[in-house]
């Protein structure tokens, strides 16, 4: 039976406490941790360089932009450069489909591998949409990714719908009305799933626990 992989966010302020929960999150059972670089007190690109190489373990090193829910607060040139030195050693880099060409080639030149990502917080683009902006991140990167928000649950099926033509994408519906596709989207071909052990990092994530007994049940039908 495929065992389908389950990222854990690991969301502190500091290095200590990025190790630890790392720890933990490991210990937990994830299968991949995202380590979000954005909710550090003033990273830099030695410090993020050397937080990946202590965890050892496979990352997504995310930077995350405020403008898509993340919280660096320094210049674009700061926050790319330190996703270029973590990119050498994480698995993954996450950069963003709006981040200027000249800011993300570098990073996916550096990268072992690349995911491109889009939020939208207020709606659900139509599905013409979401396929143009899927194609776009294909063509950048090594998987795609998109985060929106539903109005009503015909959205959430147009987040679905997406995965028929591009399963190598992380698709997500947020909040309540859109968790479900966090555990439909790694059974219609979805890379991985994201899921919290500690605080929870997006709205409507479930918890490791609850995902991996959801997967492995649903996966035997």
């Amino acid at each position: 039976m495929e065992k389908h992989k389950i990222c854990v966010p690991v969301f502190e302020k500091s290095v200590d406490k990025v190790s630890k929960s790392a720890e933990i999150y490991i210990e937990s059972g994830a299968d991949l941790l995202e380590i979000r670089l954005d909710a550090l007190k003033s990273p830099t690109p030695s410090m993020a360089r050397d937080l990946i190489k202590e965890i050892d373990f496979p990352v997504i090193a995310t930077n995350r932009i405020s403008t898509e829910g993340g919280y660096f607060s320094g210049t674009e040139k700061e926050r790319t450069d330190i996703l270029q030195a973590a990119a050498c050693d994480a698995e993954y880099v996450d950069i963003e489909l709006q981040c200027k060409e000249s800011y993300r080639s570098p990073i996916i030149e550096t990268a072992n591998k690349s995911i491109i990502s889009f939020h939208d917080f207020e709606k659900t683009p139509c599905l013409e949409k979401l396929f143009e902006i899927v194609k776009k991140e294909n063509e950048i990167g090594d998987i795609a990714k998109f985060a929106v928000k539903p109005q009503n649950m015909a959205d959430t099926v147009t987040v679905l719908n997406v995965l028929t033509k591009f399963p190598n994408t992380v698709a997500i519906s947020m909040g309540e009305m859109g968790k479900y596709t966090r555990i439909v989207g790694p059974l219609l071909g979805s890379p991985f799933t994201f899921a919290s052990a500690g605080a929870i990092t997006a709205p409507g994530q479930l918890d490791l626990k609850t995902t991996r007994f959801m997967l492995e049940n649903l996966s035997q039908k």
